[in-house]
């Protein structure tokens, strides 16, 4: 099980199928979410490589076939679901919403998504869209994410599947689960990331004007940043340690040990790679774990300065007025819990 996107697949394959599943009761951003990243890949790809195959073909399908309700009252169109004999889609998604306990009892569809899924190229799921995948038998034995609201249900009703209601998403093996709604976003970011490269996949957030597109261990909980990935592994590792640990020792020499690189090679490549120095990014991610402390804790700013890496409150002043225009006690007076 990996919690984090892997190293990304460039492999030419032609037009990728995908498939979101939708029925009555189906929370519409699972469904629109995806839908809108991987269309939003299409567009990227196409004004690199003009008169080239498309690289996703998206189609929202249901029992019937016809518009299925939203649990807030959006009308959503949808086409038959296709032959389960035929060709099998290159990407399944399941999404989830109120109407999923009713939908797992739509026998046909059950079926077909026993039939469908373990052909698939990959299996998704958004929010607890895990539930009907769980009720075909596709989760069996594997660790999966759901709404952190529905996970403790989600593991009394289905023992077989190990649930984490921690990360965002959770990739294991050819299956993908994701956490409540816009983690949805995230998880096809991230096969967008493994299909076309980091490259497309940050066009495609910011096309969204996503203020992060969060990794998969990051969890539920955490406040939002922007953060890039880079595409070597090494550089990626060490990012991760980074924001695991945002007071560790992350000097240039240690960092570069980290990925196996000199100093000088290793500030290069991160650069090259993160669009910022490495310095600069760990400056960024102490000043992402700062913030929410502010806004989250009662604790002083000088011990917020020690626990986040800053060594003193004057220096995690300078950076919060350099970076977000305002001293740390602003920043809490304005976005904290007690304000």
């Amino acid at each position: 099980m990996t919690r984090a996107t892997t190293a990304p697949n460039r492999r030419s394959c032609g037009t990728r199928r995908v498939l979101i599943v939708a029925f009555p009761g189906i929370q519409a951003l699972d469904v629109v979410g995806p839908l809108e990243v991987f269309v939003g890949a299409r567009q990227v790809v196409d004004s690199e490589r003009p008169g080239a195959a498309p690289a996703y073909e998206v189609t929202v399908v249901s029992s019937h076939g016809e518009p299925v309700m939203s649990e807030s009252g959006l009308l959503l169109g949808t086409s038959p679901l296709p032959d389960p004999n035929g060709p099998a889609p290159d990407t399944l998604i399941v999404a989830g919403g109120r109407g999923v306990q009713r939908a797992c009892t739509e026998q046909p569809l059950v079926d077909w998504l026993r039939a469908v899924a373990p052909r698939a190229g990959r299996l998704g799921t958004v929010c607890s869209g895990t539930f009907l995948a769980a009720e075909a038998g596709l989760l069996d034995g594997r660790t999966v994410t759901t709404h952190w609201a529905r996970a403790d249900e989600l593991a009394d009703r289905f023992p077989a599947v190990r649930v984490d209601a921690d990360p965002i998403f959770i990739r294991a093996g050819r299956v993908w689960t994701s956490a409540g709604v816009t983690a949805g976003i995230d998880m096809a970011l991230a096969m967008v990331e493994d299909d076309l490269g980091t490259e497309v996949a940050q066009t495609v957030a910011r096309w969204l004007v996503m203020f992060l597109r969060r990794p998969g261990g990051q969890t539920q909980f955490a406040a939002p940043v922007w953060m890039p990935r880079a595409e070597r592994s090494s550089v990626r590792r060490v990012q991760q340690s980074i924001e695991d640990e945002p007071a560790a020792d992350h000097r240039i020499a240690v960092l570069a040990a980290r990925a196996a690189m000199s100093p000088r090679h290793f500030s290069r490549v991160f650069t090259d790679e993160v669009g910022e120095s490495p310095g600069h990014y760990v400056e960024r991610v102490r000043l992402e774990a700062a913030r929410r402390r502010l806004e989250d804790t009662a604790e002083t700013v000088a011990v917020i300065a020690g626990g986040c890496g800053f060594g003193t409150a004057e220096t995690m002043r300078r950076s919060f007025v350099r970076r977000l225009g305002v001293a740390p006690d602003h920043y809490r007076r304005r976005f904290g819990r007690a304000a």
